[in-house]
């Protein structure tokens, strides 16, 4: 992968996408690395579609835009497979993490992509640990073991850290779950 790690994050509001964008900046932090993460949204509402955005380097990063050539995708809600074209830019190399139903495979037909490709049932995951169909964090535990590019005890810790004690035990049971439960191609 590149100098400096591009992930883009989609989702809707209140799903908890800028909350991921920040646990994956924090845990990398932990880890030594330089950083950025931001969201990019206007006036949107619950629901709206939004995105967020990681840089994560060894060097510190100069480049204050959004990412336009991620190496990873992260999406959050499925429906915006239909409405936003999340594979636009893409490195070619590049990783596509989805929190759908789909095994990898059928996934990379219908996308259109030759990519390695994680899917997982990150909406079950969150009702049935959280009681809610909050998904950031159970997309943390696919990101982490699909990409390598965090360690799942830092992400962890920094979830630990960022919630109550007994929303974190919670969040990473999710975290841990989608960890094991992911699929790749």
């Amino acid at each position: 992968m590149a100098d400096v790690i591009k992930i883009r994050f989609h989702g809707r509001g209140g799903q908890g996408v800028v909350t991921a964008s920040r646990l994956v900046a924090e845990a990398a932090l932990k880890e030594g690395k330089k950083v950025q993460s931001f969201p990019a949204f206007g006036a949107e509402r619950k629901g709206a579609p939004i995105k967020a955005f990681t840089k994560i380097s060894d060097e510190p990063i100069l480049s204050r835009s959004q990412i336009y050539n991620p190496d990873i995708v992260v999406v959050l809600d499925p429906t915006l497979l239909k409405v936003e074209n999340v594979t636009e830019g893409l490195e070619k190399d590049g990783i596509i993490i989805v929190n759908i139903e789909k095994n990898p495979d059928q996934l990379k037909s219908e996308l259109k992509v030759n990519n390695k490709v994680g899917t997982i049932n990150a909406t079950k995951i969150a009702l049935e640990t959280l009681g809610t169909a909050i998904t950031n964090t159970p997309i943390l535990g696919a990101l982490a073991k699909v990409t390598g590019i965090i360690s799942l005890g830092t992400i962890i810790e920094v979830t630990k850290e960022r919630f109550e004690q007994g929303l974190a035990a919670k969040n990473i049971n999710a975290i841990k779950r989608a960890y094991e439960e992911v699929k790749m191609s």
